[in-house]
């Protein structure tokens, strides 16, 4: 029975497609009466038939082309009606139907769609016009369908005029979830959306990026487009070409879908509402309706696959919109997935980690050259579109990198071995300076020692030695905020207080040697030893004390370099810093020129000559110092210092104490009060015959025989003043004094 209706039905369809329609009821498919009406909207025919030249009268045309997928459609709906009219779902209320051919023309919906809206039981099918339509009773009290997208969209916007609530079987575009502008639209079908992102999915976990797309020239496929070509865009899948083809030929002549049949029905009233709310079972899932009017299914994912010449469909997985995963229910599954995998469909080869993309002269993003990551950059994924940078403070990377490492901290280490050198060069000047000590210690009496200041004064400089040596130890290691201020502080103030004692012993050198009365009269007003010495040492204190308090040296983490982290002391002030070693260089210099003014002594005493020459070795080794130290970087720059600082020392102390000690150990017959004022002896009478030859020499034309009496009388004069000053330099007193010869026994001052 079920068949010849069927076939009686098709019959019915066909005679009709081969006549125009001249009356509303002709244009109606199928049709049967009941208490409500429910609308039905299914493309029967594939299109419309038109003539060569546009349209001439106001007509609904011819449609061909027989689609027995939505008939099939069509006669499920149907089928669900006459279910619940035959079962107690609705007692005493029976169903009716009007189903209408669109022809897959959205003229044809939209005729259609007016009777929908036309008043109920009115004998003129008239749509009224109202502002408000809540007591307005349509034909119909909902709609089924349409399919394609493009007509669902016409259709929804004219049933919005009565909310009349409206279920797609097909209808998949995007834009139809917006409740804004279609809000009875109501649809059986996961949005394109989902669609399009689970085919972006499939696409990236196959590994392809190049592909070609065809869609077809209505709303549905266009947007469809739109919205796949974000989704591709998102998971770098280019798309090499895209085809539009007319709507007729669209996917609608291989889709086999049949709409799920409604389970509930449910009462005139608040339709709308109640069917936003409704929920249904397959049995083995639960159906319903999300806020955007969608339902909440997914897709089959089916492979095309011609065995023996037969085009066969096999189910592979299934598609979870909610959770955006696919479902593989069998092994073979698996290795279809694999398979796919398999098949290249890329524009380039993917960037390994350490590699980025580069743009070529193609359009297409997937169209690119790998390029190794630079320096401190990198990449841990492959085909990244650029690399990440890393932290140039703390991290650093090579090229091509995939991870960034660690920046090793560095210093002037102990274990170093330039830093060991330096060590055992401070630890050799520090025993230098207690041999030193007890060799003068023990040899305190001789004249040597006496001619040196005496034991007070040699003591503070063999100490100034020490710190200077032992300050060293200070620029070693990881350097800690008191290590930086006491290192320079240090250094300076004992390195001064020791020239501030050489300036004064060569003061006292150029006093005893000056034959020039004006000059040594000045020298006498100005040699006071300990004002001297406290002075200078405290400016030097002065000045690294306001150095301390407002910019004191800190530990400083110099990142400058690439690779590793310089720990380091930042002196806090270049101008302090210049500063203190400014000073000491202005006191080095008057050292320099005092020394050099009193560096013709006797052939046994050439103090001035080694403190000239140790002058001159602090010169060059801080010259050197300056342009080395400001180029120099990284963590041996402490090192630079180090050795400029030993080699000033060692220069001072090798040349004020060592020709001293070579006396005192070697040249002992020399080291006696006898051996002394004879010497002393010697360079006076040389000094006074010098000079009375020649004052000579300028009066020789006045009277010669005022010559010898002259000489006589200079000698006289300058010899005095000159064994006085001798002997008070080489530490002979007044009883040693007596056994110089008459001709030197005069009265003696005690200047010195």
């Amino acid at each position: 029975m079920t068949l010849l209706i069927i076939v009686i039905t098709c019959f019915v369809i066909i005679l009709d497609t081969s006549q125009s329609c001249h009356t509303p009821d002709d244009f109606v498919a199928i049709t049967s009466p009941g208490h409500i009406m429910i609308g039905g909207l299914f493309a029967i025919h594939e299109k419309m038939l038109s003539s060569d030249d546009h349209p001439r009268r106001p007509q609904i045309q011819k449609c061909v082309g027989f689609e027995i997928s939505a008939f099939l459609q069509a006669l499920a709906m149907i089928h669900s009606i006459e279910v619940i009219n035959n079962s107690t779902l609705l007692s005493g209320v029976k169903l009716g139907y009007e189903i209408y051919d669109t022809c897959t023309e959205v003229t044809a919906a939209v005729a259609a769609t007016l009777r929908f809206l036309s008043k109920f039981n009115c004998s003129r099918e008239t749509v009224t016009f109202q502002c408000d339509y809540s007591s307005y009773m349509p034909r119909v009290k909902a709609v089924i369908g349409a399919g394609y997208s493009e007509i669902s969209m016409a259709v929804s916007r004219m049933l919005n005029l009565q909310l009349m609530p409206q279920v797609s079987y097909e209808s998949t575009a995007e834009i139809l979830s917006d409740k804004i502008r279609f809000p009875s639209f109501l649809r059986t079908v996961p949005s394109d959306f989902y669609q399009t992102k689970a085919m972006a999915h499939l696409i990236q976990q196959s590994g392809w990026n190049w592909i070609g797309l065809i869609t077809t020239d209505d709303d549905y496929g266009r947007l469809a487009l739109n919205t796949f070509a974000i989704q591709a865009a998102a998971n770098n899948v280019c798309i090499a070409f895209k085809e539009v083809l007319p709507a007729f030929l669209s996917d609608s002549t291989i889709e086999v879908r049949i709409n799920q049949t409604l389970e509930k029905i449910i009462a005139e009233a608040r339709l709308l509402d109640v069917l936003k709310n409704v929920t249904f079972s397959d049995g083995r899932n639960s159906f319903h309706f999300d806020a955007h009017g969608d339902l909440n299914t997914g897709y089959d994912v089916v492979l095309w696959k011609e065995i023996g010449g037969l085009m066969t469909i096999t189910k592979m997985a299934e598609y979870d919109l909610q959770h955006d995963v696919f479902i593989i229910t069998s092994q073979e599954a698996k290795r279809e997935f694999r398979k796919l995998k398999q098949i290249l469909s890329k524009c380039s080869k993917e960037c390994s980690p350490g590699q980025m993309k580069k743009a070529t002269g193609s359009q297409h993003m997937c169209c690119y050259d790998c390029v190794s990551c630079p320096e401190n950059h990198y990449s841990n994924q492959t085909d990244m579109d650029h690399c990440l940078l890393c932290n140039n403070e703390t991290h650093w990377a090579p090229v091509r990198s995939t991870v960034c490492f660690k920046k090793e901290v560095e210093y002037l280490d102990w274990n170093d071995s330039l830093a060991l050198l330096l060590i055992a060069l401070s630890l050799l000047g520090i025993a230098f300076v207690l041999a030193i000590g007890i060799i003068f210690t023990r040899h305190l009496n001789t004249p040597v020692v006496k001619s040196s200041g005496g034991l007070a004064v040699c003591y503070v400089m063999l100490t100034c030695h020490t710190l200077n040596f032992a300050s060293t130890g200070f620029f070693i290691g990881e350097p800690q905020d008191f290590a930086c201020k006491t290192r320079q502080t240090l250094f300076g103030v004992s390195f001064t207080l020791c020239v501030s004692c050489i300036l004064m012993k060569s003061l006292k050198i150029l006093l005893a040697f000056s034959f020039d009365p004006k000059l040594k009269t000045f020298l006498k007003c100005l040699y006071r030893p300990v004002p001297i010495v406290l002075t200078c040492t405290g400016i030097q204190v002065v000045i690294c004390t306001l150095w301390l308090v407002l910019a004191a040296p800190v530990v400083e983490e110099n990142i400058s370099l690439p690779r590793v982290i310089i720990l380091e002391c930042e002196e806090g002030s270049v101008l302090a810093f210049g500063t203190m070693l400014g000073y000491i260089a202005v006191l080095a210099f008057l050292c320099f020129v005092f020394a050099f003014k009193g560096r013709k002594l006797p052939e046994n005493y050439n103090e001035a000559k080694f403190l000239t020459f140790g002058m001159l070795i602090y010169f060059i080794a801080w010259i050197i110092f300056i342009p080395v130290y400001a180029t120099t970087f990284g963590k041996y720059l402490p090192a630079v210092e180090i050795i400029v600082i030993l080699i000033s020392n060692y220069g001072i102390l090798c040349c004020t104490f060592f020709p001293k000690c070579y006396v005192i150990l070697y040249k002992q017959k020399t080291n006696t009060k006898s051996a002394f004022l004879q010497m002393v002896y010697n360079y006076s009478s040389h000094s006074a015959n010098n000079l009375a030859l020649s004052h000579v020499s300028l009066n020789t034309t006045n009277h010669d025989t005022a010559v010898t009496n002259l000489s006589h009388n200079d000698k006289a004069a300058a010899c005095p003043n000159s064994n006085h000053c001798l002997a008070q330099v080489f530490g002979i007193g007044r009883e040693n004094a007596m056994n110089v010869p008459k001709t030197l026994r005069q009265k003696r001052s005690s200047s010195i």
